[in-house]
C-alpha cells in the first residue's frame, strides 16, 4: 500500500480501535497496577456488551483506556483482541453463518476497496470532519428507527455493494462501522443470531485488514503485548456472559436495545467530536444529554405495560 502518505501513517493506526488515537503523541510511560486493572475491568464490561449485541467493544473500551495509556501502545493490542472477538462471534453464531453469507458477501465486496480508499483519503480529509458529518447523518436516522419506524430495502443485494463501499470508506477514515451496520441490519429486520453473524463477518474482515496493516507498519511492540494478559481475560469471560444474557430477551426487545445503544454511542461520538473542534464541553455534551432524554422516553413507551381492556358491565 505505497499510496498511504508518510505523514498520515500514524493516523492509519486507528483502524480497529474505534477512535482516532493519533492524538496520543506523548512519551510512553510505565503503567501502574491500578491502570492495568482499569483496562481489565473495562475490557470485561465492553466484551459483555459485545457478546450481547454483536458490536461495541472498541467504542466502549477505547475512550476509557485512553485515560490510562496512549493510543500507539493501546491500539496494536486492541486490534489483536478485535480479531479474536470477531472470529469468536462467528463461532458462537456459526449456525446462522451459512444462511447469512449470501446476504453479507455483496456488502463485503464493497467494503474492502472502501477501506483502502478511506485510508488513502486520510492524507487529504481530516478524520474529525468526516466523523462529524457521519454522526450528524446517523443520529436522527437511529432515533427514527428507535421510535419503531423501519423502511426495509427491497432489493437488498443491489444496495449492499454501494453500502459496503460507503461503510468501508467511513471505516477507513474514521474507524466507524458498527452503528451504520447495526442501523442497516435492524432496518432489514434480521433475527438476533442473523444480525450478530452479519456484523461478525464484516467486522472480521475489517479487523483482519487492520491487523495486516499494523504488521506492515511495524506497530506491534513489547509494551502493546504487555497489555494483552490484562485485556484478554475480560474478553474470554465477558463475551460468553453477554451471549448468555441476551438469550433471555425477545427479538423485538433485542432490536430496540441495539438502537438505544447505537443512539448513545453516536451521540457520545458527536459530542466528543464537537468538543474537539472547539465547542465548549458543557455545550457539546448537552447533545448527549438530549439524546438520552429522547431515547429514555422512547424506551419508556416501548416497555410501558399495555393498558388493560375496558371492562364491560351489562345492566
Amino acid at each position: 500500500m505505497p499510496w498511504i502518505p508518510r505523514q498520515r501513517r500514524v493516523r492509519f493506526q486507528v483502524l480497529g480501535s474505534g477512535l482516532d488515537a493519533a492524538i496520543a503523541s506523548g512519551a510512553e510511560t510505565a503503567m501502574t497496577v491500578a491502570a492495568l486493572l482499569v483496562l481489565a475491568f473495562t475490557s470485561l464490561g465492553a466484551a459483555t456488551v459485545n457478546g450481547a449485541l454483536g458490536y461495541g467493544y472498541s467504542s466502549i473500551s477505547v475512550p476509557v483506556a485512553l485515560l490510562v495509556t496512549v493510543g500507539r501502545v493501546l491500539n496494536p493490542a486492541l486490534v489483536i483482541v478485535e480479531v479474536v472477538i470477531n472470529l469468536y462471534s462467528l463461532f458462537w453464531n456459526r449456525r446462522s453463518a451459512r444462511r447469512m453469507l449470501p446476504r453479507v458477501i455483496p456488502l463485503a465486496l464493497g467494503l474492502v476497496p472502501g477501506v483502502f480508499a478511506g485510508s488513502w483519503l486520510l492524507g487529504y480529509v481530516a478524520p474529525r470532519d468526516a466523523k462529524l458529518l457521519v454522526f450528524c447523518a446517523l443520529l436522527p436516522l437511529i432515533l427514527l428507527q428507535a421510535s419503531g419506524r423501519r423502511w426495509p430495502v427491497r432489493n437488498e443485494r443491489a444496495a449492499s455493494v454501494p453500502l459496503g463501499g460507503a461503510v468501508g470508506l467511513m471505516y477507513g477514515m474514521t474507524t466507524i462501522s458498527g452503528p451504520p451496520l447495526a442501523l442497516f441490519w435492524n432496518n432489514q429486520g434480521l433475527a438476533r443470531d442473523d444480525f450478530k453473524v452479519a456484523l461478525a463477518v464484516i467486522r472480521s474482515i475489517e479487523s483482519l485488514i487492520a491487523l495486516a496493516v499494523y504488521a506492515w507498519l511495524g506497530l506491534f511492540t513489547h509494551q502493546s503485548a504487555g497489555l494483552l494478559p490484562w485485556i484478554a481475560p475480560g474478553v474470554l469471560i465477558g463475551f460468553p456472559l453477554g451471549h448468555a444474557l441476551i438469550k433471555r430477551i425477545t427479538i423485538d426487545t433485542f432490536r430496540r436495545l441495539c438502537m438505544s445503544f447505537d443512539a448513545w454511542l453516536v451521540a457520545f461520538g458527536l459530542s466528543h467530536t464537537l468538543a474537539a473542534t472547539g465547542v465548549a464541553s458543557g455545550v457539546a455534551y448537552q447533545l448527549l444529554v438530549a439524546t438520552l432524554i429522547v431515547d429514555g422516553h422512547l424506551l419508556y413507551r416501548y416497555f410501558r405495560p399495555a393498558d388493560p381492556p375496558p371492562i364491560e358491565v351489562t345492566v
